[in-house]
């Protein structure tokens, strides 16, 4: 609870403990927040799952939703514009700049005509129906030879 309140990491704040660098590779890719990056809900009704992602700062256009062998990928990436600074240089910069990514299973039944996606406020909906998975057969059970 005390890191929530004084950022990610209590110990390497007040005391400089070194970090893995493999560890944290995506503090060094996405920055300090990248664990606020693509924040998702999921949501189970009666008919199917719904997943509300925030993509804020992203259009329509630099969003990529596939579906292949049952993960369904959410992508997102936007480049900043390399306008000129009129008025001096950059010395700070926190928008995002990048690509991300995220996978989820929703199962091998679930065909791309099925799912339903709308994009709005920075917020992605996907409506991802339940389908019925195929039963196992009644005598499940192996022979064992010998």
């Amino acid at each position: 609870m005390l890191s929530g309140i004084f950022g990610e990491d209590l110990f390497d704040e007040f005391w400089g403990f070194p970090t893995h660098e493999l560890a944290n590779i995506d503090k060094h890719i996405y920055g300090k927040n990248a664990n606020r990056l693509m924040k998702t809900d999921v949501h189970e009704t009666e008919n199917d799952y719904e997943i509300e992602m925030d993509l804020p700062g992203f259009k329509k256009d630099q969003i990529n939703v596939k579906l292949e062998d049952g993960y369904m990928t959410i992508s997102a990436s936007k480049a900043h514009d390399e306008k000129k600074e009129k008025h001096g240089k950059v010395i700070r910069q926190e928008r995002y700049s990048g690509s991300m990514q995220r996978s989820f299973y929703v199962g091998e039944q679930v065909k791309t005509e099925d799912v339903k996606a709308r994009f709005e406020d920075g917020v992605l909906k996907l409506c991802i129906p339940k389908k019925e998975l195929k039963a196992l057969p009644a005598n499940n059970t192996i022979a064992i030879e010998g």
